[in-house]
């Protein structure tokens, strides 16, 4: 995963001398997670640029940047830390274009892990697409593996508009094809990871695999679960959903993120706006728990989704 992020930045930063990255220890130090190593020997400093620790400063930097011909890449080394920084991507990179009329646009994308990583604690462990997701003017990606982080970061690169990209923590050495070929992936197209007739799953980052592995399971059972990788948090590609609970007239969405006001509550509103009539089953979430995470690895566990919990739902609505 990391060396796919890499190579999305490479190839772009290769076309396009307006496009910097600048971060927390994104330079001399390779980056924290190694996602930059070796860009500054490539690219320089005037390119790839260590920051202070000051997310609100930084931020502000790259926006200014942005209306003025650059095309920053921003690494927060955990989007927890990005907090700080909510006041230039909301107020001001999001709502630039708005507020100039479509004069100025803001081409950033504001990138770094996102969800819980082990035992961090309260404060290290949030879930953040659906804070991004909720402002009008921001794109969210958040992808699951190698090829997708690859194709959407350089999708996301050359946009014209903010993105935030969600990585995880524990994904960075995960493996994947990833062809030699230039690719883009669309912002805004969700993907089918595996077909099924039986009940839809759909989640997103991190939890995919989880989603993968409770359908491994179902499908030992007889139950055959269709599982849709989001990819894109907004826009939100409810078309590829509908069409499958069409097919499935069941759905369990996996969401990390707390269950209020969450991604898992935006997809079963437009269920039922959108596919009542084809819902066999009320539409079930497994969401994280509704508290802050804890450190002892006993409540983290309680904490997540877990195959388990997605197989317990499954087999709710399959048997409602």
């Amino acid at each position: 995963m990391r060396e796919a992020l890499r190579e999305a930045m490479n190839e772009e930063m290769r076309k396009d001398a307006s496009i910097l990255l600048m971060g927390e220890e994104v330079a001399e130090y390779n980056g924290a997670y190694k996602v930059s190593q070796g860009m500054l020997d490539e690219f320089g400093p005037k390119r790839i640029i260590d920051t202070p620790i000051s997310e609100l400063g930084f931020a502000g930097i790259a926006v200014g940047a942005s209306t003025n011909g650059l095309r920053p890449i921003v690494e927060f080394m955990t989007f927890n830390f990005a907090v700080l920084a909510l006041d230039q991507i909301v107020n001001s990179a999001a709502k630039m274009m708005a507020m100039s009329a479509g004069q100025f646009t803001c081409p950033i994308v504001f990138r770094g892990p996102s969800g819980s990583a082990g035992q961090l604690g309260a404060q290290h462990s949030q879930v953040f697409e659906s804070w991004y997701a909720n402002v009008p003017g921001l794109k969210v990606i958040s992808p699951s593996n190698p090829y997708d982080a690859k194709g959407l970061l350089k999708s996301a690169i050359v946009d014209n508009d903010p993105v935030i990209f969600m990585e995880s923590e524990l994904m960075y050495s995960d493996m994947g094809h990833v062809p030699e070929e230039e690719y883009y992936i669309p912002i805004g197209k969700a993907d089918v990871k595996r077909a099924g007739t039986d009940v839809t799953i759909v989640s997103y980052n991190k939890m995919m695999k989880v989603a993968l592995a409770a359908a491994d399971e179902l499908a030992k059972d007889g139950i055959q679960a269709e599982v849709i990788d989001l990819r894109t948090i907004r826009p939100l590609d409810m078309p590829t959903i509908v069409e499958s609970v069409k097919k499935t007239n069941r759905i369990v969405v996996v969401d990390e993120s707390w269950p209020y006001g969450s991604i898992s509550s935006e997809i079963t509103y437009q269920l039922q706006k959108n596919a009542f009539d084809y819902l066999d089953a009320p539409v079930r979430r497994v969401n994280g728990a509704d508290t802050s995470m804890h450190y002892a690895p006993n409540l983290v566990e309680a904490y997540l989704p877990s195959p388990a919990k997605v197989i317990a739902a499954v087999k709710d609505v399959m048997y409602v």
